[in-house]
C-alpha cells in the first residue's frame, strides 16, 4: 500500500469529524485509519495472490441428458446424464497452434503420445446410460478420454479406465496427468472424429453437443480452426 494510497484513506476516514481532532477523538481517527488500512492492504495482498495462482486454463464442464421425457407438468424425468469435465486452454494470439503437414498435432502434444481433449488434469467422461459413439459401444461408467490426432481428417476418440491425478507429480501408477505416461493397456473404446477445418478461429477450447434429440445428436470438439465431430446416441 503505497504513501498516496494511505493519505487516501486517511482523508476518507477523517472527512466530517471537523476541523480539529483533539484527545480521544483523534485516537479514535488513528485507530479507524490503521484498520481499515490494514484491511485494505489484506485486500490488494488476497487479490495479487489469487492473480498469481489463477491457473493459466480454466476448467470446463458440459453436459447433456437423454431419454427423458417431458410430463404434463412440464418437468423433464427420466433422463440420463452425461457430463465432460476439461481443461479449457486458450490461444492468446496463437495461430495455426495445430501445425501442417508431418508438425501437425506435435505442439498440442507437448511430449505426451496422445491429447488430453483439454490441459492441465486428465479429461474425464461419465454416462448414465449405454451410448453408441460413432457406431462404437460405450458402456455407462466414467472414464477418462484422449484423442490420437495422427490424421488430420480423422481423429481417433478413445475412452479408457485411466484414473485421473490431481498434482503432476502425484505417485499413482494407475493415473495419469493429461496423458503423460499413457499407453493402450487401460483402453475400452476407440472411435473415429470428423475433422475439418473452419473459417473462424475459437480462442478457447469447447467441448459440447450439438443437434441434440432425446436419443442423441453429436459430441464436438473445437479449438483454433479446427472442428471435430462423432455422433452420440442412446444405445438399445
Amino acid at each position: 500500500m503505497g504513501r498516496a494510497d494511505r493519505s487516501r484513506v486517511r482523508q476518507l476516514v477523517t472527512r466530517g469529524m471537523g476541523p480539529t481532532l483533539g484527545g480521544k477523538r483523534a485516537m479514535r481517527a488513528a485507530k479507524i485509519f490503521g484498520v481499515v488500512a490494514t484491511v485494505v492492504a489484506a485486500g490488494m495482498m488476497a487479490s495479487l495472490v489469487e492473480a498469481q495462482n489463477r491457473p493459466a486454463s480454466t476448467r470446463g464442464h458440459t453436459a447433456t441428458q437423454l431419454g427423458g421425457s417431458y410430463n404434463d407438468e412440464g418437468r423433464y424425468e427420466g433422463g440420463n446424464w452425461i457430463d465432460i469435465h476439461y481443461g479449457r486452454p486458450i490461444l492468446r494470439g496463437r495461430q495455426g497452434i495445430f501445425g501442417e503437414g508431418a508438425e501437425y498435432a506435435q505442439g498440442i502434444y507437448a511430449g505426451a503420445p496422445l491429447w488430453r481433449v483439454g490441459a492441465d488434469q486428465t479429461t474425464t467422461f461419465t454416462t448414465e446410460a449405454d451410448l453408441l459413439i460413432g457406431g462404437q459401444r460405450l458402456a455407462a461408467g466414467e472414464y477418462t478420454m484422449f484423442a490420437d490426432l495422427g490424421n488430420p481428417t480423422a481423429w481417433t476418440l478413445i475412452f479408457t479406465t485411466w484414473g485421473v491425478k490431481q498434482q503432476f507429480r502425484e505417485d499413482n501408477p494407475n493415473a495419469l496427468w493429461g496423458a503423460y505416461g499413457y499407453d493402450d493397456s487401460k483402453d475400452v473404446m476407440r472411435t473415429t472424429m470428423s475433422v475439418e477445418t473452419v473459417e473462424y478461429s475459437m480462442d478457447q477450447l469447447q467441448v459440447g453437443f450439438v443437434d441434440m434429440t432425446q436419443q442423441g445428436g453429436a459430441m464436438y470438439v473445437l479449438w483454433d480452426n479446427q472442428l471435430a465431430t462423432v455422433p452420440i446416441q442412446l444405445a438399445n
